[in-house]
């Protein structure tokens, strides 16, 4: 590619030559799945405990298996935040995020909790939503018990896991049992719709191509994405109310296949009143910031990020 209208950021360039463009179909997921399985996993620091809970599930469904990080030099109550992993709904659990949510809980001092929800095409909507809800829902009703501060509980995810989390406001908006305080949407996978258009140059796209994208929501929805409708809290961009949700920090990167509909989701949440920082990294591409941990960009977005929810967590709010 010619360097003059190389479209990545200069820090991701590299990588970007060496990943290779496949699409999932079923045959790659089961490959990726196992390969997951061999995925190294980080030395836990000696100041933070990490554990795994099993907490009661969605009426009639198994328990959830949650990932707790805890700093053990903070002393009271902490706020906390429910981490939603990614993967498109189809692959992946709450270790191939160890790195970053032991940064969480170490750099912030809150409690993190991240969802070990149940995978589609095997168990499609709304079976890892409901997943997320039975976590969060024990989060705040075990606050006591964990230490939490009920009134400081976040919920964030990326990519799918940042598409659960914009589902997880909505849900429990309507339910109204729970209340978070604010949703953090990383490249969040937001609306089957985008499997419909014609017009996206996918030439610059890395890890999640419009094939994958397609699969992905087959998969979880159960049927050929970019139907008239969907069912409710389904597909959080189809959403048309979006007032009264928690405030959002959403993050996406130009060479990204999410950046318009994580666009079009801000503006309308801004619309709705609902406060919504964005950051745009431009020459991004999906996954970035953790297939290029030690770039420059990507440490700065994360750093973007988690000083995004320490606001939103630390900071005192009038009544």
């Amino acid at each position: 590619m010619n360097q003059a209208v190389n479209p990545f950021h200069p820090d991701l360039r590299r990588a970007a030559r060496l990943i290779p463009n496949i699409t999932v179909t079923r045959q790659v997921l089961a490959v990726m799945r196992f390969l997951a399985r061999f995925q190294p996993k980080p030395r836990v620091p000696e100041d933070v405990a990490v554990e795994d809970t099993r907490v009661p599930g969605p009426a009639g469904a198994p328990p959830v298996r949650v990932r707790t990080y805890r700093s053990r030099t903070i002393q009271g109550p902490t706020p906390a935040l429910l981490w939603i992993h990614g993967g498109g709904y189809i692959l992946g659990q709450p270790e191939m995020d160890d790195f970053l949510c032991i940064d969480f809980a170490r750099e912030l001092g809150i409690l993190v909790v991240s969802v070990d929800y149940r995978l589609a095409p095997e168990h499609p909507f709304p079976a890892p939503l409901e997943d997320c809800y039975a976590a969060l829902r024990w989060l705040f009703t075990q606050a006591g018990t964990l230490g939490v501060v009920p009134e400081r509980i976040a919920i964030g995810g990326a990519s799918a896991g940042g598409g659960l989390t914009a589902a997880l406001a909505q849900l429990a908006h309507d339910r109204k049992e729970v209340r978070p305080t604010f949703q953090l949407l990383v490249y969040p996978m937001l609306d089957d719709r985008t499997t419909t258009r014609t017009d996206i140059d996918g030439t610059s796209h890395r890890c999640w191509n419009q094939g994958s994208n397609v699969f992905g929501w087959r998969s979880y929805l159960g049927h050929e994405p970019g139907s008239a409708q969907v069912p409710a809290h389904a597909v959080p961009g189809r959403r048309e109310d979006l007032s009264g949700l928690p405030p959002a920090w959403l993050g996406v990167g130009t060479c990204d296949l999410f950046h318009d509909e994580d666009l079009t989701y801000a503006g309308r949440l801004k619309a709705a009143g609902v406060p919504c920082d964005v950051s745009v990294v431009p020459g991004a591409f999906h996954g970035f910031d953790v297939i290029t941990r030690d770039a420059g960009v990507a440490r700065d977005f994360r750093g973007v990020y988690a000083a995004a929810l320490r606001r939103a967590l630390f900071t005192t709010r009038d009544s």
